[in-house]
């Protein structure tokens, strides 16, 4: 076989581009303490290159040896783990291909041992590849032994066959008793209607425009808003329109967020009793609207409308809505912003919401406040910033400005009347050094207030001196758990962006699951100190946690290729990093759990009956890098960009670039998985199985997905159970809703949604049939497509 020059001479520089890279910046690698073996790879490759060029038969056997080398290499340092062993060994089997024409003839490179070696290496490779594929060292291939029982119900007062509330109940356990669709069937669903709300992404949208809702489900009415603030009624059996409502959203590209993740409902005829069973305030009497629907509006409203008509109900608050921007410091457009369900007591509306991160010292309050469910009368306020939390606003006072906020949805005890509120810290987030204590005390906790009063009655706090965004992000749920001594205790599991959860007596807030204070760094080792600020000790650690055990090291760092998984290694040895909890820099600083966190609002999903939830979670790192300022400079950075890039921190010392840890070709420098679905055993608190969650699909263009390779991709989004033994979940990069078997984590259906699917599933049954209901309408910050879609599946008619 002749070969020519020019595929000669292409080799050669391939071979020497590639050696100079390695050697250049392997060489810069071990000089931050990495692993050398980049500039082995580089002066190697420079010693075959010359070969190369000279014709030497040492040619060969010295790539030979490299090849030997970088295979013995991958598999040390990630053992036989499909997606960090391709880029690894993908440039050193590509070259060996290159060289194959070398060696069909008998020219001065080769020799029969070195030719063999070179094919033996390369079958080796793909054995290795291909064979990697087939495991998955990530997952945990456990199982459930406690059985579903026959008599699975619904709480007091809760159809089985409605979902009435954002988590079903307003405990936030996310679970159904419905059985129709079933581990045996679910696989052969089908898509029943879909429904177009018409809502679509508009050119004055802030970017974090995300469609998140959960629809609640009562008798035969369906009820979502959207991004816009819609509320909208659908007929569940058919998803046909029954009425619609428009807000008459005010908004502008600086909102942070447009959002609405769900709606609550209220029946004025459950009331009376709920009063009486608990000796509590009797609420106020609505003959115009019995039954109301009531929707957040992220202008800084709170709208009750006619759950039967559309209308709104005008002998609630003023003409049927609340301005919750009364009594605001700050009150500007967008700073206060309710972006998930109120809670609806029998008597009592209680509502928290989302206030700006990051954009200045001038925000508003993050106060919670409870209203009369029918007139709309302020009765009560929790703002967490004052020195008396229950203190009401006066004609010359307002609210605490920049106090926490509780922009994720509440949980409610009806039996107790008591709401859990997960709190998030003062904003701006990543510069604390002149909070004031008050604005510590009930920052990133979860906070148990009596429903009718907003008293005080115990406050647990996940994160102390909050530098790195790690709100509480999710509804709790609350959980009777069964103890080995066959005691039941109430309980309530907080899940965090750190990866803990913590599980409480929900009486008193004491833990059930041992929480220990640790020590954590409190200093950079790259750049100046930050100005100003001070750092906890130490944080608290559930034994219940998610999060990696183990610290990253240079060897989790990835890349598409060994080029750019190289450059991913030279980042993370110029971050500060000392494990969770380093604090933000000016040099930069790796954060992980990052500001994604663990857990987001998805939340987790919760049988009682077996003692057993369902998860899914995100393992991805972020970067935050401090910027230091002028004093006087002003906030001229644009708070439209959601909750990354950078960031203006007005009022303090400086601004933060705040973004996903990521390589030059956009991939994640943290190798996969990045998400994950779990199954907890909630009476041994033990990770029973866990799988890798989504694929690559709608990440990169034109990429042709392999079903077998599931990579694990982030998600935002939570997932739902059954008593069918099926766990539902979008919530992925990828366009997919799938299900689960509960008992061990095997995936049993998938089905391609329009849009992205960020947003928690429901279910319900109508006439008879069972139907599992998603939004696929996308989400702008997180990069998946927008839509306006809501999707119901279900059994054939013939099954």
């Amino acid at each position: 076989m002749k070969i020519s020059h020019f595929y000669r001479w292409i080799v050669f520089i391939i071979l020497t581009i590639l050696a100079l890279y390695f050697t250049v910046l392997g060489g810069y690698l071990v000089s931050l303490a990495g692993s050398p073996f980049y500039l082995f790879t580089g002066v190697m490759l420079l010693i075959i290159a010359a070969c190369f060029l000279s014709r030497k038969k040492s040619t060969l056997l010295l790539f030979n040896f490299l090849f030997l080398i970088t295979i013995v290499w991958s598999i040390w340092e990630s053992g036989f783990d499909f997606w960090a062993l391709a880029p690894r060994l993908d440039i050193i089997f590509i070259l060996g291909l290159l060289l194959i024409p070398f060696t069909l003839n008998n020219n001065v490179y080769t020799c029969r041992t070195n030719k063999i070696g070179l094919f033996t290496l390369l079958a080796t490779t793909l054995i290795i590849i291909l064979g990697s594929s087939l495991t998955d060292p990530h997952a945990i291939n456990g199982q459930f032994t406690q059985q579903q029982p026959t008599n699975s119900i619904s709480p007091i007062g809760v159809n089985d066959n409605d979902w009435p509330a954002y988590g079903r109940t307003q405990a936030g356990i996310r679970y159904s008793p419905l059985t129709q669709i079933n581990s045996d069937n679910v696989d052969k669903l089908v898509e029943k209607w879909t429904f177009h709300t018409g809502d679509e992404k508009r050119a004055n949208d802030a970017v974090e425009i995300t469609n998140e809702v959960t629809p609640i489900k009562i008798e035969d009415n369906l009820f979502l808003c959207t991004p816009h603030q819609y509320l909208i009624s659908l007929d569940p059996a058919t998803g046909k329109e029954k009425w619609r409502f428009d807000s008459k959203l005010q908004y502008n590209k600086s909102f942070q967020h447009m959002t609405c993740r769900g709606v609550a409902y209220y029946n004025q005829n459950n009331s009376a009793e709920f009063a009486k069973s608990l000796d509590v305030r009797q609420p106020s009497i609505s003959d115009e609207c019995p039954e109301k629907v009531f929707l957040p509006v992220n202008d800084g409203r709170l709208i009750a409308v006619n759950a039967q008509t559309g209308n709104a109900c005008r002998d609630f608050g003023q003409n049927g809505e609340i301005n919750l921007l009364a009594s605001m410091p700050y009150a500007y457009l967008g700073g206060y912003n309710p972006t998930s369900p109120p809670i609806v007591t029998g008597n009592t509306i209680i509502i928290g919401g989302s206030v700006t991160d990051n954009l200045s010292t001038q925000e508003p309050s993050g106060v919670i406040r409870g209203y009369d469910v029918n007139s709309g009368k302020l009765i009560w306020v929790f703002d967490t910033g004052a020195e008396d939390p229950n203190a009401m606003p006066g004609k010359e006072t307002q609210f605490v400005h920049n106090s926490p906020n509780a922009w994720a949805p509440l949980a409610y005890d009806a039996q107790t009347d008591v709401v859990y509120i997960p709190t998030g810290v003062g904003t701006p987030d990543i510069w604390g050094g002149d909070r004031h204590p008050l604005k510590e005390r009930y920052a990133n906790s979860v906070l148990a207030l009596k429903g009718s009063t907003g008293e005080l009655l115990w406050h647990f706090q996940t994160t102390h001196h909050d530098l790195w965004d790690m709100d509480v992000p999710s509804q709790p749920s609350l959980v009777d758990i069964k103890t080995d001594k066959n005691e039941t205790i109430p309980a309530i599991y907080i899940v965090t962006k750190t990866g803990n959860v913590f599980v409480l007596d929900r009486r008193d807030g004491t833990p059930i699951v041992p929480v220990t204070e640790k020590p954590v760094p409190t200093s950079v080792k790259y750049g100046p100190q930050t100005q100003g600020e001070h750092y906890s000790p130490t944080q608290p650690f559930s034994a219940l946690n998610l999060a990696p055990k183990n610290k990253l090291q240079g060897s989790d760092m990835w890349g598409g290729t060994m080029a750019d998984q190289l450059l991913c290694r030279i980042a993370f040895h110029q971050l500060n990093y000392e494990g969770i909890y380093t604090p933000p820099s000016e040099n930069g600083t790796l954060v992980f759990p990052g500001n994604l966190g663990i857990f987001e609002w998805g939340g987790i999903s919760v049988n009682q009956d077996r003692q057993v939830a369902v998860m899914n979670f995100i393992t991805l790192p972020f970067i935050s890098k401090l910027y230091l300022k002028d004093p006087q400079d002003s906030q001229a950075i644009d708070a439209g960009h959601g909750e990354q890039g950078l960031q203006p921190m007005t009022g303090t010392p400086y601004s933060v670039d705040i973004h996903p840890f990521l390589s030059p070709l956009g991939l994640p420098c943290k190798q996969p998985p990045w998400g994950l679905v779990a199954g907890v055993d909630l009476t041994k608190n033990e990770l029973v199985w866990q799988q890798r969650f989504g694929t690559i699909r709608d990440s990169l263009p034109n990429l042709v997905e392999l079903p077998p390779l599931k990579i694990g991709v982030p998600g935002l989004g939570g997932a739902i159970s059954t008593a069918g033994n099926v766990m539902f979940v979008a919530a992925s990069q990828d366009n997919y809703i799938r299900a689960f078997n509960v008992t061990n984590g095997k995936m049993l259906w998938e089905a391609r949604l329009p849009a992205g699917g960020q947003a928690t599933p429901m279910t319900y049954s109508i006439g008879g049939k069972q139907y599992v209901v998603i939004m696929a309408g996308g989400h702008g910050s997180f990069g998946t497509k927008m839509g306006d879609n809501l999707v119901a599946y279900g059994l054939p008619d013939n099954l």
